[in-house]
């Protein structure tokens, strides 16, 4: 197993690692929100239900204070009586003592007695201004709340009682309004912090609002809206008050809300984080990869070349001593010319190329040729582009020759020295394209990419460089591209690479 094996194994490993931990973070963090979530619809049930018992206190209270109204509706009805038999002449002197206590005894409430044309005759329990002698204008208003008491006195003669509530009354009342008009508005800002709204029976009307955004919440479609987001997250609780039934809408509040995404808001920051980390270190890998490139090329460029002046040197005097023959010379001079080549293939890494317009077709024909007597009989070569046709891209003919050795040696050992290797030449428009195909073994499309990383083979010796140059070659250095374009196990592998004009 080679270490791209390994590291893609390794990131498998990580990964699912990654995905359980999201997982179960998420998984525990959902219970909690449950639970939280389940805590605090017990707490609007709670309070829902201490304003119902709030409720049924206002009722309590209004039940009490109709009673004391009819109390003191009888108790003047008492006054009219005892008015009305001291006007009778027949009265004894015991019954007009008890009647006269009867209407000293009434010091709270505020009474007014008046003949038929409302000229007062009798008033208690009111400061009237000075010289006030009838009931008019705002004083007959304010004494009309209540219907008056007749008071029949002589035949067709009748006395008219105005009364009012009490003072004390007045003030209980007061406060039973103001407790009532509060008590909506009260209990939707005690609702433990959570957006809450209370409608009638109907679900329609909203009566008051609670920890909610006032901006838009007087807007009926807005409030529509609101209530069937509220519902569809949470059963509305409903409460029994004085005006009828009446239902407590609410959804999480919104501690619970950022816990419920928070999360996921943390795995976003952190995977963004770790996106951001993972590319800076890899550019930093990267440039460091390629200063050892640099470093590792340039300096096999230099330990080539005191061989190359001495090789150069035994060839000149080997010609003059014409001890070996002229063809043994030629190819050991070829092979010379070889050396010296790779050796400015090496200098050229790390520097930058210079590109110059060749003919495609001309420079694969003289790499082929010399390539076909260095390699097994059993290896044919065919390049489907016939010679003469001439085709022109800007390249730097010592690096893409590189390019095409590597890859027709890399198709030799795939193919165990016997087999084909087919290339063809097509131009385009903007582009030219080279295909070179093997009857080798092929590649799995797993490792369509890993095999351009520095390191990767598939062979036991090896150094797993030759397609890692070639890619640099083509990418870096013209602007192009090379990749795996098909590939069939064991029937042989396509390579492609596509070239600017």
């Amino acid at each position: 197993m080679n270490i791209y094996t390994k590291k893609r194994n390794w990131k498998w490993v990580l990964f699912i690692m990654a995905v359980c931990i999201v997982c179960a973070s998420i998984f525990f963090t959902n219970i909690l929100v449950r639970k939280i979530a389940s805590d605090e619809r017990q707490k609007i049930k709670t309070w829902a239900g201490a304003v119902q018992e709030r409720a049924r206190l206002i009722i309590l209270t209004e039940t009490f204070f109709r009673k004391i109204q009819i109390e003191e509706r009888k108790q003047v009805s008492t006054l009219a009586i005892a008015f009305r038999k001291m006007n009778d002449p027949n009265i004894n002197e015991t019954d007009l003592n008890y009647n006269i206590e009867i209407i000293s005894q009434n010091t709270t409430i505020p009474v007014i007695q008046t003949d038929e044309y409302n000229n007062i005759k009798y008033f208690k329990n009111i400061n009237l201004k000075p010289g006030t002698k009838k009931l008019e204008g705002d004083l007959l208003k304010e004494f009309t709340v209540n219907s008056p008491i007749v008071v029949n006195w002589w035949i067709n003669r009748n006395d008219y009682l105005y009364y009012k509530e009490s003072k004390l009354f007045t003030d209980l009342k007061d406060n039973l309004n103001d407790l009532a008009r509060g008590f909506f508005s009260e209990i939707a800002k005690n609702s433990a912090s959570v957006p809450v709204i209370i409608t009638d029976y109907s679900k329609q009307r909203v009566i008051e609002t609670g920890n909610i955004s006032t901006a838009h919440i007087n807007e009926p479609k807005y409030q529509q809206q609101l209530i069937r987001e509220m519902s569809a997250e949470n059963e509305p609780i409903p409460i029994e008050i004085n005006s009828g039934k009446q239902y407590v809408f609410y959804k999480d509040s919104w501690l619970l809300t950022q816990l419920r995404y928070y999360p996921i808001a943390m795995f976003i920051i952190m995977g963004v984080f770790l996106v951001v980390a993972y590319f800076l270190f890899s550019v930093a890998r990267n440039a460091e990869q390629n200063q050892v490139w640099v470093g590792l090329a340039k300096e096999t460029a230099h330990q080539l070349g005191t061989p190359l002046s001495s090789l150069m040197a035994w060839v000149e005097l080997l010609k003059m001593q014409h001890k070996i023959q002229e063809e043994t010379i030629i190819e050991m001079e070829k092979d010379v010319d070889r050396l010296q080549t790779v050796a400015e293939r090496f200098s050229k890494i790390g520097s930058s190329a210079a590109l110059a317009k060749n003919n495609i077709t001309e420079i694969i024909y003289n790499t082929i040729d010399y390539l076909k007597t260095r390699t097994s009989q059993n290896v044919h070569y065919y390049i489907l582009t016939p010679r003469e046709v001439q085709i022109f891209a800007p390249i730097n003919q010592q690096l893409f020759e590189w390019v095409i050795e590597n890859l027709c040696r890399n198709a030799v050992d795939a193919m165990a020295g016997k087999g084909s290797i087919t290339i063809n030449i097509t131009e385009e428009d903007k582009s030219v394209i080279i295909d070179v195909s093997d009857t080798g073994k092929g590649i799995p499309k797993s490792r369509f990419k890993t095999i351009f990383n520095p390191g990767y083979t598939s062979k036991q010796r090896g150094w797993g460089l030759g397609l890692s140059l070639s890619d640099r070659i083509i990418t870096n250095y013209h602007s192009g591209k090379i990749f795996v374009k098909s590939s069939t196990l064991d029937k042989g592998t396509t390579f492609r690479i596509i070239l600017r004009k």
